[in-house]
């Protein structure tokens, strides 16, 4: 290993992921960015994932192994960062693959605009029944338009969590206490990071470029594990634990309320049966403790949200009752229609 310091640290958390981890990896050894060191962190893996990471080890110096007892992704991630020695730290999961100069234009807006996070577009990506892209703009053309803080767009943190698609400084990551929640065996341990990073830049630069292909045909995947569901509770009591560490931060309550309704509904509605009834109960729970605290800001919500909440608050057998699993859009229509006329489910076709 080099005894300078790189610019990039790579963390690679890597849990049984033969399957696509040779073209992951190939991916980021072909970057055209290249002062970078890889951590490859194999989370006790039981297939021949650890044999794949030895395998890249020896083949390129700048990739180094770190492998440890399973713990889950929020402790390995962590356990990159506090392992690395760039200015700037990615996340990079081992079913993606990043286009070649993915972290050359990241790298680029970073130390152009001396920023505590760069952030690039990237694809939804399918490769069955054959290879298919799907851009997923969650940088918008304002925040593309020149460096910001979150108080310019503080709509910054509504965006899908994809902390993979960015690069962050370091040394920021460690003056604000930012790290993954390291629940064991839990899903959407990125969102609360993803918030706490974007609330508390000072310096967001963004691209609209897309830079990496996000795999959705991998039949392990977290986000497709719909008993996870409830996890998603305590990513956002971090949330407003962070907030209330700190007195600046009290304005970011509203916003993450609205985030909170946001992947709620998201949940609910891939939920099927009893587990459905069970996240209605804690969906309805954890809005009205929000409302009661004082969280809740009407204009942070379109009108067919507002209603629903209301609904949601009030009368939550009826969304539970006439809101499907998985609705198509017509279900959507009808059931916005039932709570609250035809122009509520026009006000939500309009804002999709």
């Amino acid at each position: 290993m080099s005894s300078a310091a790189p610019q990039l640290s790579v963390i690679v958390p890597v849990y049984n992921a033969q399957t696509y981890l040779r073209q992951a990896l190939d991916s980021v050894a072909r970057q055209t960015f290249e002062d970078f060191e890889v951590l490859l962190i194999n989370d006790g893996s039981t297939d021949e994932s650890g044999v794949i990471l030895e395998e890249y080890a020896s083949a390129d110096a700048r990739f180094r192994v770190i492998s440890k007892e399973n713990q889950g992704y929020g402790a390995t991630v962590n356990r990159g960062i506090n392992e690395a020695r760039g200015a700037y730290v990615a996340v990079f999961e081992p079913d993606d693959f990043l286009e070649p100069s993915a972290y050359h234009t990241l790298m680029q807006l970073a130390l152009s605009a001396s920023a505590d996070v760069a952030k690039a577009n990237y694809w939804f990506y399918w490769s069955k029944p054959q290879d298919r892209n799907q851009v997923i703009s969650v940088v918008t053309e304002q925040m593309a338009a020149q460096p910001f803080s979150p108080h310019d767009i503080p709509e910054v943190v509504f965006g899908i969590p994809s902390i993979w698609s960015a690069v962050y400084r370091r040394a920021f990551l460690d003056e604000q206490g930012i790290r993954l929640l390291e629940t064991p065996g839990a899903s959407y341990q990125d969102l609360g990071f993803s918030f706490k990073v974007f609330s508390s830049a000072r310096v967001i630069a963004a691209t609209q470029e897309p830079v990496l292909h996000y795999r959705q045909d991998n039949e392990s995947s977290s986000v497709n594990s719909p008993g996870k569901a409830l996890c998603v509770c305590g990513e956002f009591d971090g949330i407003d634990a962070f907030i209330a560490q700190d007195a600046s931060r009290s304005w970011l309550a509203p916003y993450a309320f609205r985030l909170r309704y946001d992947s709620y509904m998201w949940n609910f509605q891939r939920l099927e049966g009893e587990l459905r009834t069970q996240f209605l109960d804690r969906m309805q729970a954890d809005l009205q403790q929000g409302v009661n605290a004082g969280a809740y800001e009407p204009s942070l919500f379109k009108p067919h949200q507002r209603k629903n909440l209301d609904v949601i608050l009030n009368r939550p057998q009826v969304m539970l009752r006439h809101l499907p699993a998985h609705p198509s859009a017509w279900q959507k229509m009808a059931y916005y229609t039932r709570i609250g006329g035809l122009g509520t489910a026009l006000a939500m076709v309009k804002a999709r």
